[in-house]
Protein backbone atom coordinates (compact mmCIF):
# COMPACT_ATOMS: atom_id res chain seq x y z
CA UNK A 1 0.00 0.00 0.00
CA UNK A 2 1.41 3.34 -0.97
CA UNK A 3 1.93 6.29 1.32
CA UNK A 4 -0.98 8.69 1.62
CA UNK A 5 -0.48 11.97 -0.10
CA UNK A 6 -1.04 15.00 2.13
CA UNK A 7 -1.84 18.56 1.30
CA UNK A 8 -1.43 21.66 3.42
CA UNK A 9 -5.10 21.46 4.53
CA UNK A 10 -4.42 18.03 6.13
CA UNK A 11 -2.05 19.58 8.69
CA UNK A 12 -3.49 19.82 12.19
CA UNK A 13 -2.47 23.45 12.40
CA UNK A 14 -4.88 24.10 9.53
CA UNK A 15 -7.76 22.03 10.95
CA UNK A 16 -6.70 18.59 9.78
CA UNK A 17 -6.66 15.46 11.95
CA UNK A 18 -4.10 15.50 14.77
CA UNK A 19 -1.46 12.78 14.34
CA UNK A 20 -0.94 11.95 18.03
CA UNK A 21 -3.76 12.10 20.59
CA UNK A 22 -1.80 10.58 23.48
CA UNK A 23 1.26 8.48 24.27
CA UNK A 24 0.88 4.96 25.68
CA UNK A 25 4.15 5.08 27.67
CA UNK A 26 3.54 6.55 31.10
CA UNK A 27 6.51 8.32 32.61
CA UNK A 28 7.51 8.73 36.22
CA UNK A 29 8.44 11.98 37.93
CA UNK A 30 12.09 12.93 37.41
CA UNK A 31 12.38 13.38 41.17
CA UNK A 32 10.10 11.22 43.27
CA UNK A 33 9.81 8.75 46.12
CA UNK A 34 13.38 7.39 45.95
CA UNK A 35 14.94 10.84 46.15
CA UNK A 36 12.66 11.75 49.06
CA UNK A 37 13.69 8.58 50.91
CA UNK A 38 17.35 9.41 50.29
CA UNK A 39 16.74 12.69 52.08
CA UNK A 40 15.06 10.79 54.91
CA UNK A 41 18.21 8.69 55.25
CA UNK A 42 20.29 11.87 55.32
CA UNK A 43 18.09 13.02 58.21
CA UNK A 44 19.06 9.85 60.03
CA UNK A 45 15.86 7.83 59.72
CA UNK A 46 16.45 4.07 59.83
CA UNK A 47 15.28 1.45 57.35
CA UNK A 48 12.00 0.72 59.19
CA UNK A 49 11.06 4.38 59.41
CA UNK A 50 11.91 4.90 55.74
CA UNK A 51 9.72 1.96 54.74
CA UNK A 52 6.81 3.49 56.65
CA UNK A 53 7.41 6.78 54.84
CA UNK A 54 7.49 4.93 51.51
CA UNK A 55 4.12 3.25 52.16
CA UNK A 56 2.56 6.59 53.02
CA UNK A 57 3.80 8.56 50.03
CA UNK A 58 4.33 6.14 47.14
CA UNK A 59 0.64 6.06 46.21
CA UNK A 60 0.36 9.83 46.17
CA UNK A 61 0.17 11.19 42.66
CA UNK A 62 2.58 14.07 43.26
CA UNK A 63 4.38 15.75 40.37
CA UNK A 64 8.15 16.08 40.39
CA UNK A 65 9.25 19.05 42.51
CA UNK A 66 11.01 21.95 40.80
CA UNK A 67 14.19 22.25 42.85
CA UNK A 68 15.72 25.18 40.98
CA UNK A 69 14.99 28.69 42.20
CA UNK A 70 13.83 30.22 38.91
CA UNK A 71 10.89 29.24 36.63
CA UNK A 72 9.27 27.37 39.47
CA UNK A 73 5.57 26.64 38.83
CA UNK A 74 5.05 26.83 42.59
CA UNK A 75 5.98 29.68 44.89
CA UNK A 76 9.76 29.64 45.24
CA UNK A 77 11.08 28.81 48.72
CA UNK A 78 14.22 30.80 47.95
CA UNK A 79 12.09 33.84 47.11
CA UNK A 80 10.14 33.28 50.33
CA UNK A 81 13.44 33.13 52.22
CA UNK A 82 14.58 36.42 50.69
CA UNK A 83 11.31 38.13 51.56
CA UNK A 84 11.52 36.84 55.13
CA UNK A 85 15.12 38.09 55.43
CA UNK A 86 14.06 41.55 54.21
CA UNK A 87 11.33 41.69 56.85
CA UNK A 88 13.46 40.24 59.67
CA UNK A 89 16.54 42.38 59.15
CA UNK A 90 14.81 45.48 57.84
CA UNK A 91 16.70 45.53 54.55
CA UNK A 92 15.19 46.68 51.25
CA UNK A 93 16.84 43.87 49.28
CA UNK A 94 17.99 40.34 50.07
CA UNK A 95 19.71 37.95 47.66
CA UNK A 96 20.08 34.27 48.57
CA UNK A 97 23.22 32.57 47.21
CA UNK A 98 24.88 29.19 47.64
CA UNK A 99 27.55 30.14 50.22
CA UNK A 100 29.01 32.93 52.31
CA UNK A 101 32.01 33.03 49.98
CA UNK A 102 29.66 33.60 47.04
CA UNK A 103 27.95 36.36 49.02
CA UNK A 104 31.30 38.14 49.48
CA UNK A 105 32.12 37.74 45.80
CA UNK A 106 28.76 39.20 44.77
CA UNK A 107 29.16 42.14 47.14
CA UNK A 108 32.70 42.94 46.02
CA UNK A 109 31.72 42.82 42.35
CA UNK A 110 28.55 44.84 43.01
CA UNK A 111 30.65 47.61 44.57
CA UNK A 112 32.88 47.72 41.51
CA UNK A 113 35.96 46.37 43.27
CA UNK A 114 38.53 45.32 40.69
CA UNK A 115 41.99 45.87 39.21
CA UNK A 116 43.91 48.70 40.86
CA UNK A 117 41.79 48.68 44.03
CA UNK A 118 42.67 47.84 47.63
CA UNK A 119 40.26 46.38 50.19
CA UNK A 120 41.00 46.43 53.93
CA UNK A 121 40.24 43.18 55.77
CA UNK A 122 41.05 42.06 59.32
CA UNK A 123 43.82 39.58 60.09
CA UNK A 124 41.40 37.44 62.08
CA UNK A 125 38.62 36.19 59.83
CA UNK A 126 38.01 33.17 57.65
CA UNK A 127 40.34 33.20 54.65
CA UNK A 128 37.45 33.75 52.19
CA UNK A 129 37.12 37.40 53.26
CA UNK A 130 40.53 38.10 51.74
CA UNK A 131 40.46 35.42 49.04
CA UNK A 132 37.43 36.94 47.34
CA UNK A 133 39.23 40.28 47.13
CA UNK A 134 41.86 38.51 45.03
CA UNK A 135 39.10 36.75 43.07
CA UNK A 136 37.76 40.22 42.24
CA UNK A 137 41.30 41.04 41.02
CA UNK A 138 41.98 43.56 43.77
CA UNK A 139 44.59 43.71 46.54
CA UNK A 140 43.70 42.70 50.12
CA UNK A 141 45.26 44.91 52.79
CA UNK A 142 45.39 43.13 56.14
CA UNK A 143 44.62 45.19 59.23
CA UNK A 144 45.05 44.44 62.93
CA UNK A 145 42.24 43.41 65.25
CA UNK A 146 41.93 44.98 68.70
CA UNK A 147 40.92 43.61 72.09
CA UNK A 148 37.38 42.95 70.81
CA UNK A 149 38.90 40.46 68.31
CA UNK A 150 37.35 42.51 65.51
CA UNK A 151 38.98 44.93 63.07
CA UNK A 152 40.84 47.81 64.74
CA UNK A 153 39.49 51.13 63.39
CA UNK A 154 42.77 52.88 64.27
CA UNK A 155 44.77 50.53 62.08
CA UNK A 156 42.18 50.79 59.31
CA UNK A 157 42.72 54.54 59.23
CA UNK A 158 46.49 54.05 58.96
CA UNK A 159 46.17 51.68 56.00
CA UNK A 160 43.93 53.78 53.79
CA UNK A 161 45.55 54.90 50.53
CA UNK A 162 44.24 56.62 47.39
CA UNK A 163 43.61 53.11 46.04
CA UNK A 164 41.38 51.94 48.91
CA UNK A 165 37.90 51.06 47.68
CA UNK A 166 36.27 49.35 50.67
CA UNK A 167 36.54 48.26 54.30
CA UNK A 168 35.30 44.81 55.34
CA UNK A 169 34.49 44.67 59.08
CA UNK A 170 34.00 41.05 60.17
CA UNK A 171 31.77 40.31 63.14
CA UNK A 172 33.81 37.41 64.49
CA UNK A 173 32.65 34.58 66.75
CA UNK A 174 29.32 36.26 67.49
CA UNK A 175 30.92 39.60 68.39
CA UNK A 176 30.14 42.90 66.66
CA UNK A 177 32.67 45.39 65.31
CA UNK A 178 32.84 49.06 66.33
CA UNK A 179 30.56 50.09 63.49
CA UNK A 180 30.32 53.74 64.51
CA UNK A 181 34.06 54.16 64.06
CA UNK A 182 34.13 52.15 60.82
CA UNK A 183 31.25 54.09 59.26
CA UNK A 184 32.82 57.40 60.26
CA UNK A 185 36.11 56.44 58.59
CA UNK A 186 34.29 55.23 55.48
CA UNK A 187 32.29 58.44 55.21
CA UNK A 188 35.41 60.55 55.62
CA UNK A 189 37.24 58.71 52.84
CA UNK A 190 34.20 57.88 50.67
CA UNK A 191 34.65 54.11 50.93
CA UNK A 192 32.25 51.19 50.69
CA UNK A 193 31.58 49.20 53.86
CA UNK A 194 30.86 45.52 53.25
CA UNK A 195 30.00 43.69 56.46
CA UNK A 196 31.08 40.06 56.70
CA UNK A 197 28.49 38.65 59.07
CA UNK A 198 29.17 34.98 58.45
CA UNK A 199 29.67 34.26 62.16
CA UNK A 200 27.13 36.54 63.83
CA UNK A 201 23.73 36.08 62.21
CA UNK A 202 21.10 37.65 64.47
CA UNK A 203 23.56 39.91 66.25
CA UNK A 204 23.02 43.65 66.61
CA UNK A 205 25.00 46.84 67.07
CA UNK A 206 23.18 49.60 68.97
CA UNK A 207 19.83 48.08 68.03
CA UNK A 208 20.54 47.53 64.33
CA UNK A 209 21.04 44.08 62.88
CA UNK A 210 24.59 43.28 61.83
CA UNK A 211 24.79 43.13 58.06
CA UNK A 212 22.45 46.12 57.57
CA UNK A 213 24.70 48.98 58.72
CA UNK A 214 27.20 49.15 55.85
CA UNK A 215 26.53 49.37 52.12
CA UNK A 216 26.20 45.60 51.89
CA UNK A 217 26.06 42.72 54.36
CA UNK A 218 27.19 39.16 53.68
CA UNK A 219 26.02 36.05 55.53
CA UNK A 220 27.08 32.42 55.58
CA UNK A 221 24.15 30.10 56.24
CA UNK A 222 25.91 26.75 56.21
CA UNK A 223 25.90 23.76 58.52
CA UNK A 224 28.90 25.17 60.37
CA UNK A 225 27.16 28.38 61.40
CA UNK A 226 24.58 28.85 64.17
CA UNK A 227 21.94 29.65 61.53
CA UNK A 228 21.88 27.52 58.40
CA UNK A 229 22.04 24.02 56.99
CA UNK A 230 24.01 22.44 54.16
CA UNK A 231 25.47 25.30 52.14
CA UNK A 232 24.01 28.76 51.72
CA UNK A 233 24.60 32.49 51.93
CA UNK A 234 22.84 35.83 51.76
CA UNK A 235 23.54 39.39 50.63
CA UNK A 236 21.63 42.33 52.13
CA UNK A 237 21.60 45.92 50.90
CA UNK A 238 19.38 48.98 50.79
CA UNK A 239 20.83 50.15 47.48
CA UNK A 240 18.90 49.08 44.38
CA UNK A 241 21.85 49.38 42.01
CA UNK A 242 24.17 47.34 44.24
CA UNK A 243 21.42 44.72 44.49
CA UNK A 244 21.04 44.62 40.71
CA UNK A 245 24.77 44.13 40.18
CA UNK A 246 24.89 41.45 42.88
CA UNK A 247 22.05 39.65 41.06
CA UNK A 248 23.99 39.81 37.81
CA UNK A 249 27.08 38.31 39.44
CA UNK A 250 25.12 35.56 41.17
CA UNK A 251 23.35 34.45 37.98
CA UNK A 252 25.05 35.19 34.70
CA UNK A 253 22.17 33.40 32.95
CA UNK A 254 20.08 36.41 34.04
CA UNK A 255 17.06 34.35 35.11
CA UNK A 256 16.39 37.05 37.70
CA UNK A 257 15.52 39.65 35.04
CA UNK A 258 11.93 40.24 33.88
CA UNK A 259 13.17 39.40 30.37
CA UNK A 260 16.47 37.58 30.74
CA UNK A 261 17.39 38.03 27.07
CA UNK A 262 16.61 41.74 26.84
CA UNK A 263 19.31 44.37 26.34
CA UNK A 264 20.68 45.84 29.54
CA UNK A 265 18.50 48.56 30.99
CA UNK A 266 21.45 50.55 32.31
CA UNK A 267 25.18 50.34 31.57
CA UNK A 268 26.79 47.96 34.06
CA UNK A 269 23.68 45.84 34.65
CA UNK A 270 24.90 42.86 32.61
CA UNK A 271 28.38 41.36 32.63
CA UNK A 272 30.04 37.95 32.74
CA UNK A 273 29.14 36.71 36.20
CA UNK A 274 28.88 33.34 37.90
CA UNK A 275 26.24 30.83 38.96
CA UNK A 276 25.79 31.19 42.72
CA UNK A 277 22.05 30.47 42.77
CA UNK A 278 20.57 28.80 45.84
CA UNK A 279 18.50 25.66 45.25
CA UNK A 280 14.96 25.17 46.52
CA UNK A 281 16.17 22.41 48.85
CA UNK A 282 18.56 24.79 50.60
CA UNK A 283 15.99 27.57 50.55
CA UNK A 284 13.46 25.35 52.32
CA UNK A 285 15.86 24.39 55.11
CA UNK A 286 17.36 27.84 55.59
CA UNK A 287 13.94 29.52 55.66
CA UNK A 288 13.07 27.42 58.71
CA UNK A 289 16.49 28.15 60.21
CA UNK A 290 16.15 31.89 59.73
CA UNK A 291 12.81 31.90 61.53
CA UNK A 292 14.68 30.66 64.61
CA UNK A 293 17.38 33.34 64.45
CA UNK A 294 16.08 36.04 66.80
CA UNK A 295 15.03 33.70 69.59
CA UNK A 296 18.26 31.76 69.23
CA UNK A 297 20.45 34.87 69.46
CA UNK A 298 18.58 36.02 72.56
CA UNK A 299 19.14 32.68 74.30
CA UNK A 300 22.84 32.66 73.48
CA UNK A 301 23.29 36.25 74.62
CA UNK A 302 21.32 35.68 77.83
CA UNK A 303 23.39 32.67 78.83
CA UNK A 304 26.68 34.32 77.91
CA UNK A 305 25.85 37.29 80.15
CA UNK A 306 24.61 34.98 82.91
CA UNK A 307 27.95 33.18 83.01
CA UNK A 308 30.04 36.34 82.62
CA UNK A 309 28.21 38.11 85.47
CA UNK A 310 29.18 35.29 87.85
CA UNK A 311 32.86 35.08 86.89
CA UNK A 312 35.11 36.86 89.39
CA UNK A 313 37.99 39.17 88.49
CA UNK A 314 41.45 37.65 88.25
CA UNK A 315 44.88 39.14 87.74
CA UNK A 316 46.07 36.98 84.84
CA UNK A 317 42.92 36.73 82.73
CA UNK A 318 40.45 39.36 81.46
CA UNK A 319 37.24 39.17 79.39
CA UNK A 320 37.29 40.22 75.75
CA UNK A 321 36.09 43.80 75.33
CA UNK A 322 32.66 44.04 73.72
CA UNK A 323 31.54 46.79 71.36
CA UNK A 324 27.91 46.07 72.34
CA UNK A 325 27.43 43.27 74.86
CA UNK A 326 23.65 43.34 74.44
CA UNK A 327 24.03 42.94 70.68
CA UNK A 328 26.66 40.19 70.64
CA UNK A 329 25.21 36.81 69.70
CA UNK A 330 27.29 35.39 72.52
CA UNK A 331 27.79 31.76 71.56
CA UNK A 332 31.38 32.05 72.69
CA UNK A 333 32.60 33.70 75.90
CA UNK A 334 36.17 34.85 75.30
CA UNK A 335 38.90 35.74 77.76
CA UNK A 336 42.51 36.84 77.26
CA UNK A 337 45.08 35.05 79.37
CA UNK A 338 48.43 36.57 80.33
CA UNK A 339 50.19 34.46 77.70
CA UNK A 340 49.67 31.65 75.21
CA UNK A 341 50.81 28.93 77.58
CA UNK A 342 48.33 29.98 80.24
CA UNK A 343 45.49 30.08 77.68
CA UNK A 344 46.22 26.47 76.73
CA UNK A 345 46.47 25.37 80.37
CA UNK A 346 43.15 27.02 81.21
CA UNK A 347 41.43 25.42 78.22
CA UNK A 348 42.63 21.94 79.20
CA UNK A 349 41.62 22.42 82.83
CA UNK A 350 38.17 23.71 81.93
CA UNK A 351 37.59 20.78 79.56
CA UNK A 352 38.46 18.43 82.41
CA UNK A 353 35.84 20.18 84.56
CA UNK A 354 33.19 19.59 81.89
CA UNK A 355 33.23 23.10 80.40
CA UNK A 356 33.56 23.21 76.57
CA UNK A 357 36.68 25.36 76.08
CA UNK A 358 39.58 25.77 73.70
CA UNK A 359 42.47 27.98 72.65
CA UNK A 360 43.33 28.55 68.99
CA UNK A 361 46.75 30.16 69.39
CA UNK A 362 48.89 30.53 66.28
CA UNK A 363 51.18 27.71 67.35
CA UNK A 364 48.57 25.13 68.31
CA UNK A 365 47.35 24.18 64.79
CA UNK A 366 47.02 25.60 61.30
CA UNK A 367 43.90 27.73 61.13
CA UNK A 368 42.66 29.64 58.11
CA UNK A 369 40.92 32.11 60.41
CA UNK A 370 44.37 33.52 61.24
CA UNK A 371 46.09 35.52 58.51
CA UNK A 372 49.53 34.00 59.28
CA UNK A 373 48.28 30.80 57.56
CA UNK A 374 46.98 32.53 54.45
CA UNK A 375 49.88 31.41 52.27
CA UNK A 376 47.60 31.98 49.28
CA UNK A 377 47.81 35.71 50.05
CA UNK A 378 51.20 35.98 51.75
CA UNK A 379 52.90 34.14 48.89
CA UNK A 380 50.70 35.73 46.22
CA UNK A 381 49.44 32.42 44.87
CA UNK A 382 47.20 32.75 41.81
CA UNK A 383 45.51 30.26 39.44
CA UNK A 384 47.82 31.19 36.55
CA UNK A 385 51.54 32.07 36.43
CA UNK A 386 50.90 35.67 35.39
CA UNK A 387 50.21 36.51 39.05
CA UNK A 388 47.20 38.80 38.55
CA UNK A 389 46.15 40.88 40.51
CA UNK A 390 49.53 41.22 42.26
CA UNK A 391 51.26 41.96 38.94
CA UNK A 392 48.35 43.92 37.46
CA UNK A 393 49.46 47.03 35.51
CA UNK A 394 46.36 48.86 36.77
CA UNK A 395 47.71 48.65 40.32
CA UNK A 396 49.89 51.73 40.79
CA UNK A 397 50.80 51.38 44.45
CA UNK A 398 53.39 49.49 46.45
CA UNK A 399 52.14 46.04 47.31
CA UNK A 400 51.60 45.32 51.01
CA UNK A 401 54.62 43.76 52.70
CA UNK A 402 52.91 40.45 53.33
CA UNK A 403 54.48 38.31 56.04
CA UNK A 404 53.36 35.98 58.82
CA UNK A 405 54.31 38.59 61.45
CA UNK A 406 52.90 41.70 59.76
CA UNK A 407 50.09 42.10 62.32
CA UNK A 408 51.72 41.46 65.73
CA UNK A 409 48.76 42.70 67.77
CA UNK A 410 46.46 40.24 66.02
CA UNK A 411 48.82 37.34 66.69
CA UNK A 412 49.13 38.35 70.33
CA UNK A 413 45.37 38.52 70.91
CA UNK A 414 44.69 35.25 69.08
CA UNK A 415 47.55 33.54 70.92
CA UNK A 416 46.15 34.52 74.31
CA UNK A 417 42.46 33.99 73.58
CA UNK A 418 40.50 31.42 75.58
CA UNK A 419 37.13 30.42 74.10
CA UNK A 420 34.30 29.00 76.19
CA UNK A 421 31.39 27.70 74.13
CA UNK A 422 27.97 28.80 75.34
CA UNK A 423 24.94 26.58 74.86
CA UNK A 424 21.68 28.40 74.14
CA UNK A 425 19.75 25.64 75.95
CA UNK A 426 21.57 25.90 79.27
CA UNK A 427 19.31 26.59 82.25
CA UNK A 428 20.11 29.28 84.80
CA UNK A 429 21.48 26.51 87.02
CA UNK A 430 23.70 25.26 84.19
CA UNK A 431 25.11 28.77 83.78
CA UNK A 432 25.84 28.94 87.53
CA UNK A 433 27.68 25.64 87.37
CA UNK A 434 29.74 26.73 84.37
CA UNK A 435 30.69 29.98 86.10
CA UNK A 436 31.57 28.03 89.24
CA UNK A 437 33.89 25.78 87.23
CA UNK A 438 35.50 28.80 85.56
CA UNK A 439 36.11 30.46 88.91
CA UNK A 440 37.54 27.20 90.25
CA UNK A 441 40.09 26.91 87.42
CA UNK A 442 40.93 30.62 87.27
CA UNK A 443 41.47 30.77 91.04
CA UNK A 444 44.17 28.10 90.79
CA UNK A 445 46.05 29.41 87.73
CA UNK A 446 45.28 33.13 87.62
Amino acid sequence: MGDKKYSEKDLAINGGEKSIRKFEGKGKPKIGVEEFLELAETWGYGAKAREKIRRIIENEDVPSPHLARYYNPRRSKVKELEEYAQKLFGARYALAVNSGTSALNCAYVACGIGPGDEVIVPGYTFFATAAEVVAARAIPVIAEVDDSLTIDPRDVEKKITPRTKAIVPVHMVGNCCDMDAIMEIAKKHKLFVIEDNAQSCGGKYEGRFLGTIGDMGCFSLSTYKITGGGEGGMVLTNDEWLYTRAQSQHDTAACWRPDRYAKERRPGELFCGQNYRMSELEGSVILVQLKKTEAQAKRFNRNMRRVLSLVKKFEKVVPRRSNDILGDVGYSLIFFAKDRELAGKLADALEAEGVPAGARGTRSARDWHIYAYWEHILERKTPTPEGCPFTCPYYKGKLPDYSADMCPNTLDYVDRALYISIDQWWSAEDCKNVAKAINKVFSVYC
